[in-house]
């Protein structure tokens, strides 16, 4: 038997809203860097180069990857070996699954523990090119996307747990069935 059809329908809802947030961040993470590098490369072809142009490219294109990695994290697009997994038999797949959340959470938890802690040490470094951006801004995106992967990995958790039967017999491993 399944998780109830409202909670089932309230974790589709939450998720499919919480994945729009992060496409959005990623889209506008992905127009900014497009504008800027654009922008760069059209100063330095007038001899004009803009100073703060490749560091801050580098920052949008960190920023965008831990974004992303959040997003791919909604949507389970995330690097998996399902054949090895599908080949269990329910139960020890849906242990597996857990066990994996679980490790999955405790990274993240340690990751973002760990950059929030060095955000006060950070507060006095700045951008080399634009010494107004402090570090600790720049570096934020390490606790601020650990959040946003937890939160992704607890949702999928609670479905692996809420799951009380074998799957369809679709040979979609677990993580793709309840989706």
């Amino acid at each position: 038997m399944n998780a109830k059809p409202t909670e089932a329908v309230a974790t589709a809802r939450f998720r499919a809203g919480y994945g729009r947030l992060l496409e959005w961040v990623v889209i506008v993470l992905m127009v900014v860097l497009a504008c800027e590098v654009t922008l760069g490369v059209v100063f330095r072809t007038f001899g004009h180069a803009i100073s703060w142009y490749d560091e801050v490219a580098s920052v949008l294109l960190a920023w965008l990857t831990f974004y992303g990695a959040a997003l791919a994290s909604v949507r389970r697009a995330h690097i998996g070996c399902p054949e090895l997994i599908g080949l269990m038999p329910w139960r020890a797949r849906r242990t597996m699954a857990i066990v994996a959340q679980l490790l999955v959470i405790a990274f993240f938890v340690l990751l973002g523990g760990v950059g929030a802690w060095i955000l006060p040490v950070l507060a006095t470094d700045a951008l080399v090119s634009l010494p107004s951006v402090p570090m600790s801004v720049v570096q934020s995106v390490i606790p601020i996307s650990s959040a946003l992967i937890i939160v992704a990995e607890a949702v999928q958790l609670v479905d692996i747990v809420a799951e009380r039967a074998p799957p369809s017999s679709d040979g979609l491993p677990l993580s793709e069935s309840l989706q």
